[in-house]
This record gives C-alpha cells, structure tokens and sequence, in this order.
C-alpha cells in the first residue's frame, strides 16, 4: 500500500506538470469527450422513450411538464443516465487502473499521469480566457464575444466590452475550482475512478443540467449530484485563493464572507466572491441565457472600473491558486504516505 501511495503521487505530480506545460493539444482523443458523447446518447434515447411512452398519438412534447406523472417518469429517467454514466465510466477507470498497475507499478503510473493531465483544465482555462483579452486588445468586440463564447454559457452576441470582460473573469474564477481546484482533490483522494467521477457529473450537469422545458425533470439528479460532489472542493478552493490574494486578502475575505451565497447555486459564488473582492470588481448581475432574461444578485463592490487587465489578473490568481492547490494535496498524500 505505501509503495501504491509512491506511486499514486508521482503520477499525480507529472500529470500536473504536463497539464502546466502542454495543456490539452488539440487532436489527442480526450476522454471527457467520450463521456459527452455518452450523455448525449443516452439523453436522446431515454427522452424519446418517454415521449414515445407519453404520446397519446399527438402533441407528447406540448404537454411535458404538465402531468406530474410525466415529471416523475423524467426525473426517474434523468437518474438512471446518472447511474449508467457512473457505472460505465468509474467501471472502465478501475478497470483500466487494475490493468495497467498489474502490468507494472511504473506503466500504472503512467496511466495516474495521463488521467490527471487529461482531467486538469488549468493551462487551457488561462488559452481560452487570454483569447478574449488578446481580441479586446486588438479592438475587436466581434471576436471577443466570440472567443467568450466559447468558454461561458450565456448569450454573448449583445455583450459590451464591460459584459464581455465580467463574463470572462467569472468564467476563470468558477472554473478554478470546477476546472483545476475540484478534479484535483477527487483524483488526490481517490486516484483516477475519483477524478472521471467528478468529471462525469460535472459534464452531466453541463448538458442536461438547465432549468428548461427539456431538462426541468430529467437533469435534477445531475444537478444535485453535481452540487454535492462540489460543496466541498469550492469552499475549499475558495480559502485556497483567499491565501492567494496577497495585499487584497482581506478584501477578498470579506466579500467572500458576504456574498458567496450571491448565486442561485450553492458552490459558483464561493470562489467567484474571492474573485470580485481580489479584483475590486462587481461581478454577477442579470444575463441572457437562450434568449431568456435571467436575474441574478451582483458579487462584490465596484471599487475598480473593469478593465481588460482583470482577465490577465484573474489567470495570476488561478495559477497561484492551482499550485497552492497542488502542494496542498501532495503534503497531504505525504503524511498520509509516512
């Protein structure tokens, strides 16, 4: 066991520096993407089956949501994709751990390296963010809602420079932790079936965790379980960044202890409220998701006009984050080890 622990953190170490260095190259299969390909699957064939079982011969989907039998039918649907993902993708990652590890303790570390690589976001979290800085540097609003876009799920098309700015700054300061600071703590823990875990729920609750007509029922049980496996990591991730706040600590403190409740979900305003008080901004406010106006209280207080410079700020706070983080975790797995 102490030599699986030797092993366990020189695999979760190297696959931290790989992410730092090389990120996600584009091209490489990821296995998130396997996952989504997955939900989407089963989301098309489970939704059907119930609108093949609720139809009547005409209008099944005029009347979702109307008859609480269909939301309990739904609901009951959305928990076995939760069960069928989770069985499928924690199955083939023991398995696949067993395998390699009864191979050879050292190809068993590669494959502990390749997973937590392939499980961080933090290089790619900073790419995707500076690709919005770049374009508002260059002047372009039009490829600055685009590149945002790509990283937030609100509509963007309207979005001022301010909007553009806000959106990017929430984006690296939620994905801290559900990107970097979350993935990192399941797969420290509980190896590489912790890290595809969570990632299976969180990307779950990325596709069919919306409160729409399709969704209302049949994602509630990736919602949920998506808000539990996250209630520790971001309050942890939260204080992480606190400490990472040098001079503005105090600020981000206290606008982490009055408004990280800010927020319909339980877990994005902890880190996003350390985010707008480090920064000096006011972050949150209403936004367009699918065209529909969606109010939402504000985070933090405007103490500093936004500027792009807070995309380049909000990064050094992710990275000082994600490395505290890291040391963190392997002191941990240390003492554990000795």
């Amino acid at each position: 066991m102490y030599q699986m622990m030797k092993y366990h953190m020189i695999g979760f170490l190297s696959g931290f520096i790989i992410d730092q260095l090389i990120g996600d190259p584009r091209g490489i299969p990821h296995p998130v993407v396997f996952i989504g390909k997955l939900i989407a699957w089963l989301d098309k064939h489970l939704l059907k089956q119930d609108e093949t079982n609720e139809s009547g011969g005409n209008s099944g989907r005029n009347n979702r949501g109307n008859s609480g039998g269909n939301s309990e039918i739904e609901f009951f649907l959305g928990i076995c994709l939760v069960a069928i993902v989770l069985t499928i993708t924690v199955g083939v990652s023991i398995c696949l751990t067993c395998l390699t590890y009864g191979i050879s303790p050292w190809i068993g570390m590669a494959y502990e390296a390749v997973v937590t690589w392939q499980l961080l976001a933090c290089r790619d979290l900073k790419k995707e963010s500076m690709l919005v800085y770049e374009a508002l540097k260059n002047g372009s609003l039009d490829d600055a809602r685009y590149a945002v876009s790509r990283i937030v799920g609100r509509d963007t098309a309207s979005l001022d420079e301010a909007g553009i700015i806000r959106a990017a700054v929430e984006t690296v300061a939620e994905n801290t932790s559900d990107g970097v600071i979350a993935p990192m703590l399941y797969l420290a823990a509980f190896g590489p079936a912790g890290g595809f875990l969570y990632k299976a729920v969180n990307t779950m609750d990325s596709m069919v965790g919306y409160k729409n007509e399709r969704y209302m029922h049949f994602g509630t049980a990736a919602a949920r379980l998506d808000d539990v496996l996250n209630f520790l990591p971001s309050r942890i991730c939260a204080l992480i960044m606190i400490l990472c706040c040098g001079s503005k600590m105090r600020d981000a403190w206290r606008i982490f202890l009055r408004d990280r409740f800010n927020h319909k979900s339980p877990n994005s305003a902890q880190t996003e409220s350390v985010m707008a008080g480090a920064l000096g901004l006011r972050l949150g406010g209403d936004s367009y998701y699918f065209g529909e106006l969606h109010h939402k209280l504000t985070i933090g207080d405007p103490v500093c006009e936004i500027e792009p410079e807070d995309i380049k700020r909000a990064n050094i706070l992710l990275y000082r984050t994600a490395y505290a983080g890291e040391l963190l975790c392997l002191a941990v797995m240390l003492i554990h080890w000795m």
